[in-house]
């Protein structure tokens, strides 16, 4: 049997592609950082910050634009929130690069993804005009475009990945903006930090594919299976955390102590009183103000013991697979990596609670999970049978 003919790329398309990479995890980093040191409404205003590119210095400066009246200058912070918007902004620059460096030899390929961007980019002024209907029709039908153009396009040349990443981009930029609009509603914040790991994993496994590397197993192809089913509870449990910081309930069960009254037990008992309905509620309308967290502590209790028990079952299963990988060739580097990152996660989640959230070890805690998908993307992006 033929070899599959390696993808048609340009000759920088994957040195671009681990630099897209590399930067996505360093903005999803800092994005943890500004969100957990209570920066994420520091600019009340979007894509400015009350006003100017960057950012003001002084009261005076910030009082010139109206969005001083919806929430004073906190110079300390406000730095952090428009410096992750630079990051992301650089981000996205870099993914249309790669959308366009796959598409150039498709049919109209780069005419589809400039029209797709320069209707996002028409779209960013009249947002700031007020005319936000116009605004979300001209993103909507760039968004249109790219996802029609990726369910056209083969994935031969990575066109289908790049033109996808590029979707995403544009869809986190939206949600970035409703986080600050619509005043950290959680489930906002929770789908801004699920897009950003899903941008993650669609240039890891660009990344992989066009330095074209593979692992060749007789094993490959049931290994590949216990990944999907790892990487769907990784997910699971990404969501779970991300619905807990936007919640405020890290510390639901208390915190600051060696007690074993936060961990493992909670509020000194092993099963307390637990609001799941509303802890899980999902929409709760608009114009209300997150910051803080609105919900009791029941509810609270329940998100954060929900996310406790499913750490247990992911992390049990990615031992059980690392376990299995150990007794592949040429698989103990990729088993003993994830030995050590499920057990460094769990602890660092510990950690957080023991230790009140301190930033360093919360922002930590974000990175081990940016860590963890690595490793099972890049394993399902390399690995395959023999011929």
């Amino acid at each position: 049997m033929n070899a599959p003919a390696r993808p048609a790329l340009h000759r920088n398309f994957h040195r671009l592609a681990w630099f897209a990479l590399i930067m996505t995890a360093s903005t999803i980093l800092f994005g943890a950082f500004v969100r957990l040191s209570d920066a994420g409404l520091s600019c009340p205003d979007w894509p400015t910050c009350y006003g100017r590119v960057t950012w003001p210095q002084t009261q005076m400066e910030a009082a010139r634009h109206v969005a001083s009246e919806i929430r004073p200058l906190e110079s300390h912070k406000a730095w952090r929130e428009q410096v992750h918007r630079f990051l992301a902004g650089l981000l996205g620059v870099e993914v249309l690069t790669l959308a366009l460096l796959a598409a150039r030899r498709r049919r109209r390929g780069v005419l589809q993804v400039l029209a797709a961007a320069v209707l996002v980019a028409l779209a960013i002024p009249l947002y700031m005009r007020g005319e936000h209907v116009a605004s979300s029709a001209l993103a909507i039908a760039g968004e249109a475009i790219l996802l029609l153009a990726a369910l056209r396009w083969s994935n031969i040349d990575l066109s289908r990945a790049a033109v996808l990443t590029l979707a995403v981009v544009i869809f986190q930029a939206l949600l970035g903006m409703w986080t600050v609009t619509w005043l950290l509603k959680p489930i906002v914040v929770m789908g801004h930090l699920l897009g950003a790991m899903l941008m993650f994993g669609l240039l890891v496994w660009s990344a992989w594919k066009a330095t074209h590397l593979p692992i060749t197993l007789a094993e490959a192809p049931r290994l590949r299976w216990w990944l999907r089913a790892g990487l769907l509870l990784l997910v699971l449990q990404i969501a779970l955390g991300g619905w807990v910081s936007a919640n405020y309930a890290a510390l639901a069960c208390g915190g600051g102590s060696a007690a074993l009254d936060n961990f493992p037990r909670c509020v000194s008992q092993w099963w307390p009183q637990q609001n799941y309905v509303e802890g899980f509620t999902l929409w709760r309308g608009i114009g209300v103000d997150y910051e803080g967290g609105v919900l009791d502590g029941a509810s609270r209790i329940a998100i954060q013991m929900a996310h406790r028990m499913t750490a247990v079952v992911v992390a049990l299963y990615l031992l059980a697979l690392s376990a299995r990988m150990f007794r592949l060739p040429g698989m103990r580097g990729w088993s003993s990596a994830l030995v050590v990152l499920v057990l460094l996660q769990v602890t660092l989640g510990i950690l957080n609670v023991k230790l009140a959230l301190p930033l360093a070890v919360a922002v930590m805690h974000n990175g081990g999970a940016v860590a963890l998908l690595f490793v099972l993307v890049s394993l399902l992006a390399r690995l395959r049978a023999p011929e």
